[in-house]
């Protein structure tokens, strides 16, 4: 089923049963609805949207327009990326227990893959996009049998540099973004291993300045921005070519949807794809990391970053996406419940994602338990009223009450 929208904006008031919402004038965090759209259904729904949004945006090919009004394409400009979008339909096709250790294989390979092709290119030596593909294609084996299995064991991992986990992490979100939105397989395998070398340019710029504590000076920002052509130096002077995807990526992950971005300054759909798509990515896993001048953010917090900055230095669309892909309560996020207790968000629950099944790692009183036990927010006792309802109350900050749960043997 394709998914290039033809999208609508209309108010409220316009809506009925039989339309099918693809965006809001608010964010998706604490709406009761799935972040990935829904066809309204007559009654609380449309209430709801009523009294708490002014406008939506519809998507007239997956449900009804209003009488009279034509439909208006989202994009009349697409590259072959965004035509593709939707054009498959992924499901998991194996259960999350059973497909951990088939990922912590691909993670593990991956890692090991990562620090070898980065310390070679580092020490002068040319880049096999082969060994690239050969990191990146259990990863994306992995996310396309389970969307969960491979972030919660990347999220309990613990790099040992930031520009070795960066290119782990943005493999890794790549290929699971690109399952999101419905990519075929052979992209999914492009996006991951242009992820996994999005800052391969770095390893040619001095320690020292990458692990200045900053603010950095001008003079030093313009030589840090040289690792986009730096890195295209060294895709260009590989033995084998590169995806034309894998390059594009490169290329392009530091424009920005207003044109501010470098090096050429493109503006909006004249972004590729790839390019929206690894800025987002990499501007995630870089606030959600802890850098030489920076503290990790929470999860959260970084996608709240990500979707205050949309439309303006992020395609919005894409950030929407994104925030479905991963959730409101991402994979690896602390939060705490409405018994006190704290947890680890484990999974998530496609058609409930404010119900994600948790891992429980203190009492109400904040001590560590000492058996970690599961739950499923979505199984609540029959019959509970939703009043006595185990609910998540709020997202905690990295290191909250001195947990890691890199450190908890998960």
């Amino acid at each position: 089923m394709s998914m290039m929208l033809q999208e609508l904006k209309i108010g409220t008031g316009q809506l009925s049963a039989g339309m099918y919402v693809c965006r809001l004038d608010r964010p998706w965090t604490g709406a009761p609805f799935p972040l990935q759209g829904f066809l309204v259904q007559p009654g609380t729904q449309l209430d709801w949207l009523r009294e708490h949004c002014h406008w939506v945006w519809i998507d007239v090919r997956r449900g009804t327009a209003p009488a009279g009004r034509p439909a208006v394409a989202a994009a009349a400009a697409m590259d072959t990326g965004d035509r593709l979008i939707g054009s498959v339909v992924h499901v998991d096709t194996v259960p999350f227990a059973e497909e951990l250790p088939a990922a912590h294989q691909a993670h593990d390979n991956a890692a090991r893959l990562a620090a070898r092709i980065l310390a070679d290119v580092q020490a002068g030596h040319k880049l096999a996009a082969s060994e690239v593909r050969t990191a990146a294609e259990p990863v994306v084996h992995s996310v396309l049998r389970n969307a969960d299995a491979l972030f919660w064991v990347n999220a309990l991992q613990r790099h040992d540099s930031y520009a070795y986990g960066h290119a782990i992490n943005c493999c890794v979100l790549a290929a699971a973004f690109g399952r999101h939105l419905g990519l075929p397989e052979d992209l999914l395998v492009d996006l991951a291993s242009g992820g996994l070398l999005l800052d391969v340019g770095k390893t040619q710029l001095p320690h020292a300045l990458l692990a200045d504590p900053g603010p950095l000076d001008e003079a030093a920002m313009e030589q840090v921005r040289t690792h986009v052509e730096l890195g295209q130096a060294i895709l260009a002077d590989s033995d084998e070519p590169h995806a034309a995807t894998v390059v594009q990526m490169l290329r392009t992950h530091h424009e920005r949807w207003d044109g501010s971005g470098y090096p050429d300054g493109l503006m909006a759909r004249a972004i590729p794809l790839a390019g929206r798509m690894a800025a987002i990515i990499d501007s995630f896993d870089a606030m959600t990391s802890l850098r030489a001048h920076a503290p990790a953010q929470a999860r959260h917090e970084a996608l709240q970053e990500l979707y205050r900055n949309r439309g303006r230095l992020y395609h919005g669309e894409l950030v929407e996406q994104f925030t479905g892909c991963l959730g409101v309560y991402p994979t690896g996020s602390l939060v705490e419940l409405s018994t006190g207790e704290v947890a680890v968000v484990m999974t998530q629950n496609p058609s409930r994602r404010l119900r994600p099944l948790v891992m429980l790692l203190t009492g109400a009183d904040k001590v560590p338990r000492d058996v970690f036990s599961p739950l499923d927010l979505m199984l609540q006792p029959e019959g509970e009223p939703v009043s006595k309802q185990v609910n998540i109350v709020r997202p905690l900050p990295v290191g909250a009450h001195g947990l890691d749960p890199a450190e908890l043997f998960l």
